[in-house]
């Protein structure tokens, strides 16, 4: 025989209230004891209650979730992004609903209109579509964040702080020796390639350095794109130690796949930078030297955004977050120990 569910009036009789004082208790009223609120909750959890969200969101016009749409749950950026967002509503207790647009607009706008039927209080989302009118048609407070969330100046949006990033890898190679490194950035398409070139355009620029001298590969943002990148580099004729800023550390990653399938070693022959932060790099051989940008942070900020304008206090600006210099193996030290690749 299947087991009633719990309700209100159980939760009441066990502690011995009212069935209006126990739902003001669990609504968090002002007007109940800590007392009684406390011996509420003590009774709800002994009988196994939970509050149905949907019956009082269909009363206060809230459903007491969110959506997040990010461009590649695969990436561990994203989800610790994810993961971060996640812990952030879970404090409000709110519950996070995630999809993946696989850089898809079509998938972004399908996943859209499945937050708008599920009802949810807002949408954090790292936008595919160039057009914000195609998610403003979908009725929903929303914040961005990720690098395309720029192009919407008058949105609320987070995201990582890449001037200063690229401007801490690049005084970070310099300092190294490596005035001139080959750039592994992503496909054309994408507007995060364009601020990574532009700041290291600026950077170098104020450090004296013609950025005409630098090699720029593209490829996706994998694995295998960074490997096939690091091929093509390879392929080059060159003289000398070769150094490399790839644009994820997914790309990085592949990077030295292609070096070490050539026969050459990381950081004696190839020295590489990565760009996110992400776990496997600190399990690379050698570990990966990289600019960690604030993924958790930058989803609970996100968060944080989006909960303001559902109150109808939108911050309207750009959040830049910093980035930090995580340093481990993969850079030769090019002052100290000048090394020479022929080729």
């Amino acid at each position: 025989m299947r087991r009633r569910r719990p309700t209100i009036i159980d939760v009441a009789e066990r502690a011995g209230v009212s069935k209006s004082t126990a739902a003001r208790a669990l609504a968090n009223g002002e007007s109940v004891l800590q007392e009684t609120r406390d011996r509420v909750l003590a009774a709800a959890r002994a009988v196994g209650y939970e509050r149905n969200h949907l019956a009082v969101g269909m009363r206060s016009g809230r459903s007491g979730m969110l959506g997040l749409v990010i461009p590649d749950i695969a990436n561990p950026f994203w989800a610790d992004v994810a993961r971060g967002a996640q812990d952030r509503a879970a404090k409000a207790d709110v519950s996070l609903l995630v999809f993946s647009s696989d850089w898809d607009p079509g998938k972004e706008e399908s996943h859209l209109r499945a937050l708008r039927r599920a009802r949810v209080d807002g949408a954090i989302v790292n936008p595919v579509s160039d057009a914000l009118d195609d998610l403003n048609r979908f009725g929903l407070p929303f914040v961005l964040i990720g690098s395309s969330a720029e192009r919407f100046a008058d949105v609320s949006s987070v995201g990582s702080d890449i001037s200063q990033a690229v401007e801490l890898g690049l005084d970070h190679l310099v300092a190294k020796g490596h005035q001139a490194p080959v750039l592994i950035v992503g496909p054309r398409s994408r507007l995060a390639r364009t601020r990574f070139l532009n700041a290291v355009q600026r950077h170098t620029i104020e450090r004296d350095v013609d950025p005409a001298q630098m090699v720029i590969e593209d490829g996706e943002y994998t694995l295998e794109g960074g490997r096939q990148a690091m091929l093509r580099v390879l392929d080059r004729p060159r003289v000398g130690h070769i150094s490399v800023f790839a644009a994820n550390d997914m790309m990085a990653i592949g990077a030295m796949m292609a070096v070490r399938e050539r026969g050459l070693r990381c950081p004696d022959d190839v020295s590489i930078l990565g760009f996110d932060g992400i776990p496997a790099g600190a399990f690379t051989s050698p570990g990966l030297t990289t600019i960690a940008k604030p993924g958790r942070d930058i989803g609970a900020r996100a968060v944080e955004s989006l909960f303001d304008d559902i109150e109808g206090r939108p911050e309207h600006g750009r959040i830049y977050m910093p980035c930090r210099l995580v340093d481990r193996g993969s850079l030769a030290d090019l002052l100290r120990q000048p090394r020479q690749l022929a080729g």
